[in-house]
Formats: structure tokens, sequence, C-alpha cells
């Protein structure tokens, strides 16, 4: 039955692809906040350390910017979250040879080791929480890389229709 005030263009809450994507996010989140408990990690630190060794290994400099980039972190928290992975002695960040304004951002020995293993842990995580999709993962993946391609922090409409 609808609500005869018409606040909601949907009858029921499982027709609002928004609030579903919402509430799986959520418990997605909170199971990979305890699976990165044994390593004193945020989910947050996780994907920078994860971030700057996955740009490392390909053979990319890594900076600041190109972490906010790569992550859709914006700017200001990924420094804030660097700097805390620094005072944990996981990475240290480094004036730019040639830029001044950029700083550049290497793991420390720790820091490769505590993602080697935290990667791990997420991907054994991923693996069972996104199975039950079964070969609907490809799809999902694909319409997900499409939102990302769509828009970015910059380009995102704040109130305006899509």
């Amino acid at each position: 039955m609808k609500a005869s005030d018409n606040t909601f263009k949907v009858e029921k809450p499982e027709e609002s692809t928004g609030f579903l994507l919402w509430q799986v996010t959520n418990l997605w989140q909170r199971s990979i906040k305890k699976a990165l408990e044994p390593y004193d990690l945020t989910h947050s630190q996780f994907v920078l350390l994860a971030s700057t060794h996955w740009l490392r290994l390909h053979a990319q400099e890594v900076t600041q910017i190109v972490l906010s980039n790569h992550t859709k972190i914006d700017p200001m928290t990924t420094s804030t979250v660097l700097r805390t992975l620094q005072q944990k002695g996981l990475l240290v960040r480094q004036e730019h040879q040639t830029d001044t304004r950029a700083k550049t951002v290497a793991l420390t020995e720790a820091g490769i080791q505590i993602v080697k293993e935290a990667v791990v842990a997420v991907e054994q995580f991923d693996h069972a929480f996104f199975s039950v999709l079964g070969e609907e993962l490809g799809g999902l993946n694909s319409s997900l890389l499409n939102l990302l391609h769509h828009f970015s922090i910059h380009n995102l409409p704040a109130n305006e229709n899509l």
C-alpha cells in the first residue's frame, strides 16, 4: 500500500538502489573492520597501505595526491590517515625531489609485512562475502566500474537531478 503523502518514489525499501547499497556497504564495512582488527588498522588505513604497495609494485611513483586519486579518498583525509600510518611506523613521507608541493610515500619494512598479511585476510573475507553472487559478481563489478567512471568526487552533483 502506497503512503498518501508521496514522500518516497518507491513503495518498498528494496526498490531503493541507494538504500540497498547503503545497507550492503554497512554490512561489508562492519565485517572488514573485524577482519582488520588483528592488524590494528582501520579500513582507510588498510586501503592507503594496500594502494601504496599496489602502486609501487606497478612501478608508479606514489605521492599523496596519486593515492587520493587512486583511492577516491579526499586529499585532506588522505594526508591525515597517512600521518597516522607514519606515526605507527608503517610508512614514510618525504618531500618530492622535483615538486616541492608534493610528498612521496613509501612503506617501511613493517608496513610491507603488515599489508601483505592484511591483504590476505581482506581478500579471503571479500571472496567469502561476494561469492554468494556466483556468476553475477562480474556484472556487479562492471556496474560499479561504470559508476566510478561516470562520477568522481569532483563532478558528482550535490542536489541536482542526475
